[in-house]
């Protein structure tokens, strides 16, 4: 899954009455003072949806969430151990919570770690912060009832550690808490075995979901009101149905179908199951997004080669020539790692040589991370941390460069934009266009949020777009 980097404190839904709340039956009562619940998730869009599916089966229990974690009988952290400064943070967080659990009216808090910090760790996590009482990977979250009857029963310790089950797409009541974009997990776990990556490890092997059970739940939400649907997966275009009927793009066009859907988006793909029948179901499709996230890491074939990528530099710039010869404009964004071990500046000068040659819409760059379990970890030549931070300031100004002049080249052009969000300013409002660009409009048209209006794009900057409601 592509570090499109998302934290979120708290996160919080439009409640069980509204599109973006709790689908599914009335909750039970409990006792009162065991119904509150805090969740904090760090990571990626998958990370954010996994959230969802807790805050669900929390919300099915009867919990209701609040805004800190001193007000909760649950404290979670849904974690991501993709680098590692966000697995640190983690255990700051718990670091945190210990002083406040002394103080005797918190003693009977539950307090857990989910995800792939939970995964990667496993009970390890107990001997840390041993007042932690909940460790809980991904796949698991479908048992995560079982494990808070096991607490709410006396039991001081649970895990749900499983890594290779198929129960792990959508739990049986998932809380929705964007009222227009809908999440939905395709496949789970990663068979890439990248030599710097962590997620075999940590979410499993690659396991999709059926497509008969995918386009139900697409009929579901739309039936809710919701309009675009983002299909997710450590590397969603490795897709494959395990009912034969679908490949992944005929899957793309099947959710495009369904009444009532307005925009599909999928991310992350991996380059080597990038192909041609993707690139013809969105040139041909309108309701396809005409943004690819279609991550590169490096320019360097020789570094490609070290990171167990499976293509080359030249393999990855025919990808772009193909999507960039589609009939209709698609938009490319992509991942950098700088620093990898034993990456020379002429590997490095090839990177930013790529990042002329692609001309990518955005970028998500960052330094070479080591993680457990990988093989990069005990690579020699290792890059001080120094020349790694220089190397991202670089890469970062380059493609800054880039998008500039890019975003600057649509001035005067027109999109759809879905809107989003509402600024502090009278009249200003954001959205998204179907390429993924935000752009940020004046209108004076009351009550836009979960539109789809007209914009005319008057100003660029590297990261968003400026425009005006055009009625």
């Amino acid at each position: 899954m592509s570090p499109i980097d998302v934290h979120l404190e708290a996160l919080t839904g439009s409640g069980p009455t509204g599109r973006a709340g709790l689908q599914g039956c009335a909750p039970p009562e409990l006792p009162p003072g065991r119904r509150t619940f805090y969740i904090e998730t760090f990571g990626c869009q998958m990370n954010v949806h996994d959230s969802e599916k807790v805050a669900g089966v929390l919300a099915g229990r009867g919990y209701q969430q609040v805004e800190s974690p001193g007000a909760a009988a649950v404290v979670f952290y849904n974690t991501c151990s993709i680098r590692e400064k966000a697995a640190q943070k983690v255990f700051s967080r718990l670091g945190d919570l210990k002083p406040h659990l002394h103080e005797g009216q918190n003693e009977e808090k539950i307090i857990g770690v989910l995800g792939c910090v939970a995964q990667q760790e496993g009970e390890e996590i107990f001997e840390r912060a041993p007042w932690v009482s909940l460790v809980c990977g991904s796949a698991s979250y479908r048992n995560l009832p079982e494990l808070l009857a096991e607490l709410e029963a006396g039991n001081r310790r649970v895990t749900g550690l499983a890594t290779d089950t198929d129960e792990t797409f959508e739990t049986e009541m998932t809380r929705r808490d964007n009222p227009y974009r809908a999440y939905l997990t395709i496949i789970e776990g990663c068979d890439k075995a990248c030599s710097y990556c962590v997620v075999p490890f940590t979410r499993g092997p690659e396991r999709s979901r059926a497509s008969g059970s995918v386009l139900e739940e697409v009929h579901r939400l739309a039936g809710a009101g919701y309009s675009e649907i983002q299909l997710l997966g450590q590397t969603v275009n490795s897709y494959r149905d395990p009912a034969a009927r679908m490949s992944f793009a005929g899957l793309l066009a099947a959710v495009a179908e369904a009444p009532g859907i307005r925009r599909v988006r999928f991310t992350t793909s991996h380059p080597r199951d990038f192909g041609r029948d993707i690139v013809e179901a969105i040139e041909s499709i309108p309701a396809l997004c005409d943004h690819v996230h279609l991550p590169v890491q490096s320019g360097s074939t020789r570094i490609l080669r070290a990171m167990q990528r499976t293509y080359t530099r030249e393999e990855y710039l025919e990808k772009i020539a193909l999507i960039n010869s589609a009939r209709r404009a698609i938009s490319v964004t992509s991942d950098i790692i700088v620093g990898f071990p034993g990456e020379t500046e002429e590997d490095f000068e090839q990177t930013l040589s790529l990042l002329d040659a692609a001309q990518f819409d955005g970028v998500f760059a960052f330094v070479y991370s080591p993680r457990p379990n990988t093989t990069a970890l005990g690579m020699d030549q290792q890059v001080p941390e120094p020349e790694k931070a220089r190397r991202l300031a670089v890469v970062l100004q380059r493609q800054r460069e880039i998008q500039m002049a890019r975003n600057l080249a649509l001035v005067g052009d027109r999109f759809e934009v879905l809107v989003d969000g509402v600024s502090r300013r009278p009249g200003q409002w954001a959205g998204r266009t179907s390429s993924n660009r935000i752009l940020n409009f004046a209108s004076s048209g009351p009550g836009l949020l979960g539109q789809y209006v007209q914009v005319r794009v008057t100003g660029a900057s590297p990261n968003s777009l400026v425009g005006e409601h055009v009625v």
